[in-house]
């Protein structure tokens, strides 16, 4: 959408948007749980706070968009043992500080080393037994995603991060800039140039164009395409290339992580848990490494919502995904009687996201090894003729971000708007030619004015003219 706002603003607006499901937002998507709004993918907007604004905080501001903040700080001082008791603040801190100074070690190391042999360190890494230590490397790692630099997205926008508690949801934001340039009524999206459950299945190019094939059989011609699609979707078959993709490009794909990041919904008959300002957040230290370890409460973002949030990442998200709601609710609910009794109330409903599974997304965001360079992530994001690439994975310093995919569109959109101004100058260039190689030629005046008319077909400045004599195809997003 970022993209194509882009586009529209700078009066490309023959431009066509195929989205593969039955709404715009992606992994954002916001689904009615409990009598409130909730958030199944991107939640929350970080980097809030610093010297310079964020750009999609300030589209929140805009929107009116109802946000609280989330301190995650107080986390490790709730974290709960399976018998029930929290564990001292001060043994909490203690493990905390040493699994940070290890991570930092041996997140050093692997970068140094790009990934090969941290063993020959000075002095040997604490491995995480126990299970408060199992619970907090997963926060440190899984949860927080430890990174051996500072984190952009902290670094140039701030280090508060707000969740998105807006019955509207996070989506109205792309709604609203949507609005920008396609036709809306209602808040509803009207206009042809966006096409829903248009599932593309192969782009195949050629010097002029590429011709985009979806499954339902319909077939789209156009001058550029601008390719969105996940990290995860891209290392799936989902989409096929003629001619293949590079070697290079191929391998840069293969080589970045996609994160799975599960949020599961409990909705309660009443509360049962602490509910104080400090208190939002709380762990579970299970022997397992992840197994239902990060919870929140929704009572902040939604006051008598009585819903829990529990966190799961990775494989745990993608054996939960394979069983059944029920088989997950159970395992929670004995999670939270280990917790906090067994007399609280069973859960009324479950909402388990299963984004790993999702055909068109495969996994939650792109998560690039600590050793990655400036190759690997250019490799990513370059052009393969006309068949520009864009998305959060595609953004070196926000990728895994919401902002990330926002700038990115941005950054895209405008490489695009380059390549055809090059393109249109070489038309150019190639025109002037024939025209003086005619005219040396001594061409009759008739001739002259023949050639002379290529001037009049002068590259639009459409991305492409669907209804135009000259025939030129469409452009796809």
């Amino acid at each position: 959408i970022s993209a194509a706002k882009v586009l529209a603003e700078k009066g490309v607006d023959d431009v066509m948007i195929l989205e593969a499901s039955d709404r715009i937002g992606g992994r954002i998507r916001k689904e009615g749980f409990g009598g409130v709004s909730v958030e199944l993918g991107a939640g929350w907007i970080a980097g809030v706070g610093g010297k310079e604004s964020n750009p999609v905080w300030e589209l929140a501001r805009q929107s009116g968009l109802r946000t609280c903040f989330s301190d995650y700080s107080n986390a490790r001082y709730n974290i709960y043992d399976p018998s029930g008791k929290i564990f001292p603040s001060g043994e909490a801190a203690d493990s905390y500080r040493k699994a940070v100074e290890s991570a930092i070690r041996k997140l050093r190391a692997e970068e140094d080393n790009h990934g090969g042999d941290v063993a020959r360190l000075s002095e040997p890494l604490s491995v995480p037994k126990t299970p408060i230590e199992l619970a907090i490397d997963f926060i440190l790692h899984d949860f927080e995603m430890a990174e051996v630099e500072p984190i952009s997205t902290y670094v140039d926008f701030g280090e508060r991060e707000f969740l998105v508690a807006d019955e509207r949801g996070y989506e109205s934001l792309l709604h609203k800039m949507a609005e920008t340039f396609l036709l809306t009524s209602d808040g509803e999206i009207m206009d042809s140039r966006l096409k829903l459950n248009k599932v593309v299945r192969e782009l195949q190019q050629s010097r002029n164009g590429v011709t985009v094939t979806t499954e339902d059989g319909c077939v789209y011609e156009a001058n550029y395409v601008i390719l969105s699609a996940s990290i995860g979707v891209l290392q799936s078959d989902l989409i096929s290339f003629r001619p293949p993709l590079p070697r290079w490009k191929t391998e840069a794909i293969e080589t970045c992580d996609v994160m799975v990041y599960t949020k599961i919904f409990l909705k309660f008959p009443d509360k049962f848990w602490p509910c104080g300002p400090d208190k939002e957040f709380f762990i579970y230290a299970h022997e397992r490494r992840g197994y239902y370890t990060f919870w929140q409460h929704m009572e902040n973002a939604y006051p008598g919502s009585n819903i829990l949030v529990v966190t799961l990442t990775n494989g745990e998200s993608k054996r939960v995904e394979a069983q059944s709601d029920q088989e997950t609710l159970e395992e929670a609910m004995e999670v939270l009687r280990n917790m906090f009794g067994p007399e609280i109330p069973n859960a009324t409903d479950i909402l388990v996201p299963r984004w790993f599974n999702n055909r068109f997304q495969r996994g939650s965001y792109s998560n690039y090894p600590i050793y990655a360079n400036h190759q690997m992530v250019h490799d990513i994001k370059a052009p393969v003729g006309r068949i520009f690439f864009t998305g959060e994975h595609t953004s070196e310093r926000f990728n895994g971000y919401v902002h990330g995919g926002y700038l990115a569109g941005i950054d895209t959109s405008n490489a695009l708007l380059e390549d055809m101004r090059r393109e249109k100058e070489r038309k150019l260039e190639s025109q002037t030619f024939l025209l003086e190689l005619a005219l040396t030629e001594s061409l009759t005046l008739t001739q002259t004015d023949a050639v002379s008319d290529l001037h009049k077909c002068d590259i639009p400045r459409q991305l492409f003219l669907s209804s135009s004599k000259l025939g030129l195809p469409e452009a796809i997003l």
